[in-house]
């Protein structure tokens, strides 16, 4: 157990080198870094929102507006299947959740129900698979050819729960784009949505691009009147007036000629005349096609831009655009650019988000987090190393180097893996401090025990690193398979967080305060060719 080949030394002491050279960066002042290269510079801890502040947003989903919109939705698709299948019918409507119509030959209910019937969608289960013995919609007939299609409790609950979840990959697109490092997104209850975003000191900004739902759409101006006629009469049926940024009314057929779904990417970006900010997209190929066709058939006519029901610009057609390009001017500022590029990049929001609570952490209380966990640590590496040298002599200091080695490791690998440290991590940093030395005292209480059995030195500790081995790895065992469910139940970020630095330091404990160890103590023995143990 005491031999070590060159190749294992070498291996072992790289690794060592490793992990300091890259702990190193975490010491060092901004000044410092500045100079050194960026791949090596950015080698650093990532602190989480509640060390180096930042913004905190609890979203929900706006439970009332997909109720709206889903049954504006059934209506259209029952408007749809009754056209197809030229069934007569009136007093097409919605109220609340349920879309009433009357037929006017009663005789046609059997085969409109038929029909309306292929609209409805069973609903599966989420965890298990497989379907719940219930659907999204109930169709129902009445006396006089009543008709109702109703969004059942379940249906609207699952679209709620599926809203959340794509809600979740649209808003960490978003964030992923403003820059910012380790974000924390994720679930809370059925319908809202947590937002933590370390070193963002500025939620307005935060809240403006989370809660637009960005739903984009090219639509034809409608010039068959003004908009003001609009207002004070009766607009047509198939058009509807609303407001430009610049609070401007615009006339605008409801007809969408391109949605914002066929963007396949959108930069800002300067006009080349006017120096102005604005954006520059792009669609598909589906996307480019309807583009083309769009405007060969409306040149001379305006075209409305309207993102989220309002008309961000509205300019004329001079020629038909066939390469599936355009650009978005409105005069923007350059923030206001850049924001809305990354809101058309990440797409639109399944349905708009409130901001239930936000509030913004201060870096000055993360800076007492940090100071507090710092005195911890080193009041704790203290005790240990006072413990470890007086009960083991120059086996603990030995233990001690391995302890540095294994903090080291730990700042090395977080920092490589981009790992968040929390507060909570703080204290399973400190906690593993003492967990660090646990195995040396294992190894050492049976080397002394080996001893007493009146075998040498080098046979006690031979022994006693060989029998230590199996109990080092159960313990460490059994703490990893409680810190990994940990980490994958734990919910929180604090807990993931804590559950992470929990990880690292059993991987790195069984490295250094086995395998170092043993290789200096070998040295040790190689060296000095001791008599009699000096524990």
């Amino acid at each position: 157990m005491l031999h070590f080949s060159r190749l294992k030394t070498a291996v072992i002491l790289v690794i060592t080198a490793v992990g300091i050279l890259f702990a190193v960066p975490n010491l060092l002042p901004a000044s410092v870094l500045q100079h050194l290269p960026s791949w090596y510079a950015s080698s650093r801890v990532t602190l989480g929102l509640d060390l180096q502040g930042g913004s905190h947003i609890l979203l929900e989903v706006d439970g009332a507006a997909l109720r709206k919109e889903r049954a504006e939705q059934v209506r259209d698709d029952v408007r749809r299947i009754l056209r197809e299948q030229k069934i007569g019918y009136t007093g097409l409507s919605v109220r609340d959740t349920t879309v009433q119509l009357r037929l006017r030959d009663p005789n046609d209910a059997q085969n409109a129900l038929t029909q309306l019937r292929t609209m409805v969608t069973p609903i599966t289960n989420t965890v298990l698979g497989g379907a719940t013995g219930e659907n999204d919609l109930n169709v129902s007939s009445g006396s006089d050819g009543q008709i109702s299609v109703t969004l059942t409790e379940a249906g609207l609950n699952a679209r709620i729960r599926s809203a959340v979840d794509q809600s979740i990959e649209i808003i960490r697109r978003r964030i992923d784009q403003l820059g910012t490092v380790e974000p924390t997104i994720q679930r809370q209850g059925a319908d809202r949505i947590l937002v933590q975003v370390p070193g963002l000191q500025d939620p307005a900004r935060l809240k403006a691009l989370l809660g637009q739902t960005a739903k984009l759409s090219f639509r034809m101006v409608d010039q068959s009147m003004s908009p003001q006629q609009a207002m004070d009469g009766r607009a047509p049926a198939d058009s509807e007036v609303l407001q430009g940024a610049d609070g401007v009314p615009y006339l605008v057929e409801k007809q969408i000629r391109v949605s914002g779904e066929d963007l396949v990417d959108a930069q800002p970006g300067f006009d080349q005349t006017t120096r102005q900010p604005l954006v520059s997209f792009r669609f598909n190929s589906n996307g480019a096609r309807r583009f083309a066709t769009t405007t060969q058939d409306a040149v001379g006519r305006p075209f409305a831009i309207v993102l989220d029901n309002q008309v961000i610009s509205a300019p004329v057609i001079r020629e038909p655009i066939l390469g599936g390009q355009g650009q978005i001017s409105g005069s923007f500022t350059v923030q206001q650019a850049n924001d809305l590029a990354i809101l058309l990049r990440a797409g639109a929001l399944p349905a708009p988000l409130k901001v239930v609570e936000e509030r913004t952490v201060g870096p000055s209380l993360g800076q007492d987090s940090i100071e507090a966990g710092k005195t911890a640590a080193y009041v704790a590496a203290g005790l240990v190393a006072v413990f470890m040298i007086a009960v083991y002599g120059l086996f603990g200091t030995f233990a001690l180097i391995a302890l540095a080695v294994h903090i080291s490791l730990m700042v090395a690998l977080q920092s490589m893996l981009g790992a968040t440290l929390t507060l909570p991590g703080i204290a399973g940093f400190v906690l593993t401090i003492g967990m660090a030395v646990d195995s040396n005292v294992v190894i050492f209480e049976r080397i002394r025990d080996e001893a007493r059995e009146g075998r040498s030195a080098i046979a006690a500790i031979d022994k006693g690193f060989s029998f230590a081995l199996g109990t080092i790895l159960d313990a460490n065992l059994t703490s990893l398979a409680t810190a990994v469910i940990l980490f994958l139940l734990g919910g929180s970020g604090p807990v993931r967080g804590f559950a992470v630095i929990y990880i690292l330091g059993l991987l790195t404990t069984v490295f250094t305060a086995y395998t170092l160890t043993r290789l200096m103590i070998a040295w040790w023995v190689r060296w000095a060719r001791p008599a009699k143990l000096p524990i």
